[in-house]
């Protein structure tokens, strides 16, 4: 019972020096409460993660403010990321980490949330309403996380404008296959100097022999599995 509670004093005591790497990209002391309590909830046992039991689990009376912050609060989740990749490199940096792109679904039962359709998921292993997001995870010796990541947007969206404008999604927003968008976050890894050896990934980005080109141009070395023919 001691050493289990030793590691939730200093996994919160973590926790909250993550929060002050990008406490300053929110203008307002709740959008700052409100990060924390959402992060906590995220890393809790609870089944169901959404708004409202990551608001009880806060204690707060209702969802709202995790809406919010979610919702209606403006903060720019890119500036967010740069900090925590920060974060990342400063704690598990090793040049001999690899750089891992895949993609997963996240299972939707209505058609408003962006880039929901019926489409393939990894997570259900077959095809379902979801979403996809594309990941890049970076992984040492000492541990692993997420550093980056996009959302396709299948054209369904896309080729409709209305609809990505009632979601929230800028005009400039364009398609973009899934490998195009793993290329973006490894060239945006080398351009920010993240340190790793490798890039890996399945057949759905190993196929394209055009990124496997490019990396090759590039010296980096990788491992990607290709399809059969």
């Amino acid at each position: 019972m001691g050493g289990d509670l030793a590691d939730v004093r200093l996994w919160a005591g973590e926790l909250e020096v993550v929060h002050g790497r990008f406490v300053h990209r929110f203008n307002r002391e709740e959008p700052r409460q409100s990060a924390l309590a959402y992060m906590r909830g995220l890393i809790t046992s609870l089944e169901r993660k959404n708004g409202w039991t990551l608001a009880e689990e806060a204690g707060h009376a209702g969802p709202d403010r995790i809406q919010r912050l979610l919702n209606r609060i403006e903060w720019d989740a890119d500036e967010v990321l740069d900090d925590v990749r920060d974060y990342v490199v400063e704690h598990l940096g090793d040049r001999d980490a690899v750089l891992i792109v895949d993609d997963t679904g996240f299972l939707k039962k209505g058609v408003r949330s962006a880039g929901v359709q019926r489409q393939y998921s990894g997570t259900a292993g077959r095809t379902e309403n979801c979403q996809i997001g594309v990941f890049l995870a970076y992984a040492t010796g000492r541990g692993r996380t997420l550093i980056d990541r996009r959302l396709y947007l299948p054209t369904s969206w896309t080729d409709d404008r209305d609809r990505c404008r009632r979601a929230g999604i800028d005009d400039h927003v364009a398609f973009e296959t899934k490998v195009a968008m793993a290329k973006a976050m490894v060239r945006r890894a080398i351009a920010e100097k993240v340190p790793f050896g490798w890039v890996t990934a399945d057949a759905a980005y190993g196929y394209s022999k055009g990124w496997r080109f490019e990396l090759e141009q590039a010296d980096v070395f990788h491992v990607m599995a290709t399809t059969r023919h």
